[in-house]
């Protein structure tokens, strides 16, 4: 496990201009804002990470305004050691700026063993989130999710656990993630009744991953509902990476959890290649505009990255820059994914 900090860095002073390029949105009916990119430890903040780099990336991303940092209990590897890791760099570098941050994490999957690990009880919620708390060493989060529906307990037990957060003073907002709209709208009625504002949803989104656009936006829009999409980058192969195929060092050949070989077939990479030529054109990288599609997109409060590299943010960061699209680019790229 690699988690000692081997090469100490100098004491962190956050940017002066660190508000100056970031943009900022307002989650859906609240007032809280949210950058444009949001930073997700889902990788690289793990026990088998470097963490010197871990916080060079936190320092960059902070330094570019990104004050949102997304975590989870069971990011890792293993489970929980995102958030271990996360609480010592909040402690070395960013404890005298933490009323400038939003610090999210969910609960959902697996997580210990037994009944009480998993999924959406009460039990488990509360159990997890005292737990998060103790690992990164805060006193509440600002965002606490459900990260995934749970077909078994009632929707009712779930959301009273996330309203209970709130009222204890461990989470000061709450989210779900992945549900479909139906399930949005139900848990927006009961938690509005119960007198705690269902905040944020947290879908997956990409232009080759639309499943939002089938109803989910429109209720996020109808009832004042923030969203922050993950995997905007359809985990890299929205980007220049897969122009040529899989190569040999990437983690989609090393590692089969992620993307599989006929996820990249040949039709998929002339689908890219088109849409490379598209990014090129308005004078981005395909990273870049696959972030600005879905920024085009008001309803669409913040895009989660998760980077290898502190250089990587600065390639992210850039794409706000340019998040507007002409008819004809629009209705070019429609044409290409299928949309």
């Amino acid at each position: 496990m690699n988690i000692n900090d081997h090469n100490p860095l100098p004491t962190y002073h956050a940017a002066d201009n660190r508000y100056q390029e970031m943009k900022y949105r307002r989650t859906g009916k609240s007032g809280l804002m949210l950058p444009e990119i949001s930073l997700g430890l889902w990788h690289n903040f793990g026990h088998n990470a470097d963490f010197t780099l871990g916080r060079k990336i936190i320092r960059r991303a902070f330094d570019l305004g990104i004050s949102h940092f997304d975590l989870a209990n069971n990011y890792g590897p293993p489970y929980g050691s995102a958030e271990e890791n996360f609480g010592r760099i909040f402690k070395k570098d960013l404890l005298p700026y933490r009323d400038e941050l939003i610090i999210s994490s969910k609960a959902g999957w697996d997580m210990w063993p037994g009944p009480y690990g998993n999924w959406g009880s009460k039990k488990y919620l509360i159990a997890s989130c005292d737990q998060s708390l103790k690992r990164m060493g805060l006193d509440y989060v600002d965002i606490f999710y459900h990260h995934r529906p749970d077909p078994e307990t009632p929707l009712e037990e779930t959301m009273g656990a996330l309203d209970q957060l709130v009222r204890q003073g461990k989470a000061l907002y709450v989210g779900i993630s992945q549900y479909s709209a139906e399930e949005t709208a139900r848990a927006y009625s009961i938690l509005k009744e119960m007198g705690t504002p269902l905040l944020i949803h947290q879908p997956r989104y990409s232009m080759l991953d639309r499943w939002v656009e089938g109803g989910l936006l429109d209720v996020l829009e109808e009832k004042g509902i923030g969203s922050i999409a993950f995997s905007p980058l359809e985990q890299g192969l929205l980007t220049n990476k897969y122009l040529k195929g899989i190569p040999e060092d990437s983690r989609a050949a090393k590692d089969g959890r992620y993307l599989k070989p006929d996820q990249i077939s040949g039709d998929k990479i002339q689908m890219i290649k088109k849409l490379n030529d598209i990014a090129i054109s308005r004078g981005q990288t395909l990273a870049q505009m696959a972030i600005a599609w879905l920024l085009k997109d008001q309803r669409i409060t913040s895009v989660l990255v998760g980077v290898s590299r502190p250089e990587q943010l600065d390639d992210n960061v850039a794409s706000i820059k340019n998040s507007q699209f002409s008819d004809s680019e629009i209705t070019e790229i429609k044409t290409i994914i299928g949309a």
